[in-house]
């Protein structure tokens, strides 16, 4: 755009690419070159990110014409790293025209779309730091590449059929079965319509996928995967086809069709069965997640199958995505008949992205921050000069580095509690590190002292004789959606509602159902909900029975709702242990949720993470659709001077109703009425105006669209807008907390980081 900008004018200078951003030099005067600044600013291409432009005058240079220059690295990259782009129209019409060299090519891309972030090595993205560099372009590529007339111009990732990326299919790790582009794209219809399981490598890792309307084919891929109910995602080929399948509105169609193309959480329809096994897809939930073609490959595959596919992501009993030729060829003919790749190495592997909007005030919520949303230009003040590395928490993980005034925010990582995503999030760092040079002098953690997370962070601040500080989970929460609102360092009292499942809190419990009040750079813990045994510790989490068990403890009457779930031995010895005094101690909201579930009979053993919210989610969502958002029935008593919210109170009323006959998913309205209530109260009690909300509780799209039907009127409400609410945000929130100096951490914290840094050489020395 700004050579032809520039050949236009009859400008005389250059531009280039270099590790901090464009870089354009002219011949001009002040005025002219204002108007020109104005204009690459005004007319930039559709996918730039403008962070910041700066003008200067410059010794003058005498140019006798505009160039393109080489790319230049000064050795230190200071600009936003761009995200993996889904198939453009453009590129979209190419592969199906039969006129076009680009016909059913699988890796067609321009410089409107195609991968950025899963291919780079280093920095500035320049094709011979990029996978691509493997690929020699073709005199045909070549042209395109230097015509500054076509799309394809200064296109890093451009190739063809003659010169591009070749598709190869094995049946065992040894044996391959095809390859070519042409003879495999006909083989993974053939197998397709045979009902086999497929591995395919995609843009940020493998994927496995299936016919979605052959049951036996799902069922199978469910037992191989050892995924008994977790919902599948689906792909469809078109608008047409999802709106046969699903209910979608405007909001979720633009975001479907965005050149992100995440995984959207639709409301399906009842007539959906006609074209998928909706049962198999996705168990005893309403709602599906469904994608468009992100990717050429998979835009030839959906066009040549005609039906929606399932499309999840490929790995090994909860470990991160495979994106590694050898892993996949290794590890995944256990779940596939045959698995599909190709000769471009994926260097950074990325999950995709998932959103859902609320049915009624269409909010949009972010679950996972994958391919195309990460990584991402944030553009929130921070008031540190200091390079940063925050490390995140543990669940959902993420971290973020603050370097030369940027804020770069990692791709989900998922859960580190495993060896292969505790190495898989050591090797992403080390590949900002490297892209960005950074040398962190100030390293930030969870309190929690067995995070991987945390350890990690002391190993990095010692290595580089950084400064450690630690930040409360759930205040990093609200730092972070503080952060994303741009209220930190304001003159304004905020109530934070931050409800998740786990975090240590500063009196060495298990915080999780909590209220803050942000005023004059404090965060103060004004409620919670009661405390309730951290009964049977992990175990707790995965069945919700215990969780019931624990906060009905002295709960009259809750024995004959709970006795039957148990064993005669388990309710022996898990009764005996509640008779304990030095229990364990937690407000975890997440609990709460789980112990309403299994009072309802929805779920007792959880099969993955959040199907008993999930299950309760979705049958108050059915009540809320036929009845509507005018609820005021709530197990609190109005105007109650609560100092905690009482959890066996909340549990006594619901067995009441049980008892009473009232139907379930009235019960699970009921609940998730009571906790806007109850926020209703609080904020009556303490007088403010303004609520941030965070935690993973409010990925709940019933109880957020509940927020606004009954606060928004009355109060200024606070989401996340570019995260997701859930443990995703904390490494931001960690960032946030120590940039403003929240809570005087950075004068609190320092007294205690010799004695931190000691402790780290002890538990060094030990391990030796």
């Amino acid at each position: 755009m700004v050579y032809n900008y520039a050949m236009k004018k009859s400008l005389k200078g250059y531009v280039c690419n270099a590790g901090d951003g464009l870089h354009v030099e002219v011949n001009a005067t002040e005025e002219d070159a204002t108007r020109i600044s104005a204009y690459i600013l005004q007319h930039a291409p559709p996918l730039a990110k403008i962070v910041a432009a700066n003008l200067q005058q410059i010794t003058y240079t005498p140019y006798q014409n505009f160039s393109i220059k080489e790319s230049s690295n000064n050795g230190v990259a200071n600009l936003p790293l761009t995200p993996d782009y889904a198939l453009c129209n453009d590129c979209r019409n190419e592969i199906h025209n039969n006129f076009n060299p680009r016909y059913r090519y699988p890796f067609t891309t321009c410089t409107q779309c195609g991968p950025r972030f899963s291919v780079i090595q280093a920095m500035p993205y320049d094709r011979p730091n990029t996978a691509m560099s493997a690929f020699n372009m073709c005199s045909d590529c070549e042209k395109e590449y230097n015509n500054n007339s076509d799309r394809r111009y200064f296109s890093q990732t451009n190739s063809c059929r003659q010169c591009g990326v070749v598709l190869s299919a094995y049946e065992t790790q040894s044996k391959k079965l095809e390859e070519g582009n042409t003879e495999v794209l006909l083989l993974i219809t053939n197998l397709l319509q045979q009902g086999k399981i497929l591995a395919v490598k995609g843009i940020g890792g493998y994927l496995l996928i299936c016919d979605a309307a052959n049951r036996e084919a799902i069922e199978l891929l469910r037992r191989r995967k050892h995924r008994p109910h977790k919902p599948f995602a689906i792909m469809c080929k078109d608008e047409t086809q999802v709106k046969s399948i699903a209910y979608c509105n405007e909001a979720e169609l633009q975001m479907l069709k965005s050149a992100v193309t995440p995984i959207v959480l639709l409301k399906a329809k009842e007539e959906s069965t006609a074209f998928i096994a909706a049962a198999q897809v996705a168990p005893n939930l309403s709602s599906i997640g469904i994608m468009l073609p992100y990717a050429p490959l998979f835009e030839i595959v959906l066009n040549d199958f005609g039906k929606p596919i399932v499309a999840t992501s490929a790995n090994i009993s909860n470990a991160p995505i495979i994106y590694k030729d050898d892993e996949a060829l290794e590890n995944l003919f256990s779940i596939a008949d045959v698995v599909i790749t190709h000769n471009r190495e994926i260097v950074t592997p990325q999950d995709d992205s998932v959103i859902r909007f609320s049915q009624r005030h269409q909010q949009q919520i972010i679950i996972r921050r994958g391919r195309g949303l990460s990584p991402s230009c944030f553009d929130i003040p921070m008031l540190a000069s200091k390079s940063i590395l925050a490390a995140g928490a543990l669940m959902k993980s993420s971290f973020t580095v603050f370097h030369q005034n940027n804020i770069y925010v990692s791709q989900y990582l998922g859960s580190t509690e495993s060896y292969d995503a505790q190495q898989t999030y050591e090797k992403t760092y080390q590949h900002y590190q490297s892209i960005l040079q950074i040398k962190p002098e100030v390293v930030l953690a969870d309190k929690h002292p067995d995070y991987f997370a945390t350890q990690f962070a002391k190993e990095i601040s010692l290595l580089n004789n950084a400064h450690l500080y630690q930040v409360q989970h759930h205040k990093a929460h609200f730092a972070g959606v503080l952060a994303e609102n741009n209220l930190l360092g304001k003159n304004k009292k905020v109530l934070g509602v931050i409800w998740d499942g786990t975090g240590l809190g500063d009196d060495d419990n298990i915080w999780g159902g909590e209220f803050f009040l942000y005023t004059n750079n404090t965060m103060q813990r004004c409620y919670y909900f009661d405390y309730f045994p951290g009964l049977l510790g992990d175990k707790m989490a995965r069945e919700p029975r215990v969780a019931a068990l624990s906060i009905c403890n002295d709960v009259m009457s809750s024995d004959d709702f709970l006795k039957h779930k148990f064993t005669s031995d388990e309710w022996s010895l898990y009764t005996k242990i509640l008779a304990q005094d030095n229990l364990l101690q937690t407000s975890s909201c997440g609990r709460i949720f789980d112990a309403v579930a299994s009072l309802l009979g929805l779920c007792d053993k959880q099969s993955y993470e959040g199907e008993a919210a999930l299950l309760l989610e979705n049958i108050a969502q059915e009540y809320f659709l036929e009845n509507g958002y005018a609820f005021a029935e709530s197990y609190f008593v109005d105007g109650a001077h609560y100092y905690r919210l009482p959890t066996a109170t909340l549990c006594t009323g619901i067995i009441r109703d049980i008892a009473k006959g009232k139907p379930i998913p009235f019960i699970a309205a009921k609940f998730h009425y009571s906790l806007i209530h109850c926020i209703k109260i609080i904020v009556g009690n303490i007088g403010v105006n303004s609520i941030a909300f965070s935690g993973g509780v409010f990925q709940n799209a019933v109880l957020v669209d509940l927020v606004k039907e009954h606060l928004v009127h009355k109060f200024e409400l606070y989401f996340h807008k570019q995260l997701s609410p859930n443990d995703e945000n904390i490494s931001l929130g960690q960032l946030a907390y120590y940039s403003y100096g929240v809570d005087g951490i950075q004068t609190e914290e320092m007294k205690n980081n010799e004695k931190i840094i000691m402790d780290i050489n002890k538990e060094l020395i030990q391990s030796f």
